[in-house]
């Protein structure tokens, strides 16, 4: 009779990025490279009635600029996450461009329409966080001997 073999726990390595907490990661440097403005990213895991896990928030001075935003979150999502969105709304009016990724929703706002909606204060349970732009680091330089 031959012993089956005992499964053993893989290790894990590191902090291992859920597949909604990469996406988040990826719509926010997006955000960040196109010159977003006010972004902030809602934690609504622990709302009963909430739609997504998380929203990502943020506002863009232009029709041109809330365009470029959108379509570049869409774009870097897919080369660096393989997800295209499940749906997108709004590119018509170019007022509120609305991407969701299941359990990550992107909204992206011109800023009299983000007033008006005030999505923050709907879901003022969740867990929010402004998300800054990261500064540039600054390479240390050696100094020629003359």
């Amino acid at each position: 009779m031959t012993s089956t073999p005992v499964l053993v726990a893989r290790e894990k390595k590191g902090s291992r990025l859920t597949r909604s907490s990469k996406i988040l990661k990826v719509i926010t440097k997006a955000i960040q490279d196109k010159k977003g403005e006010n972004l902030i990213s809602m934690d609504l895991r622990k709302i009963p009635e909430a739609v997504a896990d998380f929203f990502v928030i943020c506002e863009a001075t232009s029709t041109t600029q809330v365009k470029a935003i959108a379509d570049y979150i869409e774009i870097k999502v897919k080369e660096d996450c393989g997800e295209n969105a499940y749906h997108h709304e709004g590119h018509s009016a170019m007022q509120w461009i609305i991407i969701d990724y299941i359990n990550v929703v992107v909204h992206v706002f011109q800023p009299e329409t983000r007033k008006f909606y005030k999505l923050e204060e709907m879901w003022n349970d969740a867990v929010m966080e402004e998300i800054k732009e990261e500064l540039p680091v600054k390479k240390a330089t050696k100094k020629k001997k003359v």
